[in-house]
């Protein structure tokens, strides 16, 4: 049995998963926002390339689910 990879990338806002396993390289998130996210770059996600809502709605349209954002804000009131 084999452990999920889960990567995660914040900015303090906004956090990015990653689920490279899930992942079917379909592009549409660096040919989308190229400044969040390279494939020639490491990391690959650089959360500071755009805006909060753009890194949302680019999230948003990854067809695999490889990628989702969560607000900090749920994840901090999640803890407590």
């Amino acid at each position: 049995m084999s452990k999920e990879v889960l990567r995660q990338y914040t900015n303090g806002e906004v956090t990015i998963l990653w689920r490279p396993d899930a992942c079917i390289h379909s592009g549409n998130c660096f040919t989308g926002l190229p400044g969040v996210f390279d494939p020639l770059e490491r990391p690959w996600i650089n959360v500071n390339g755009a805006g909060t809502q753009e890194i949302i709605e680019q999230v948003k349209n990854c067809p695999s689910g490889a990628l989702t954002t969560i607000m900090n804000s749920e994840i901090r009131n999640n803890e407590q």
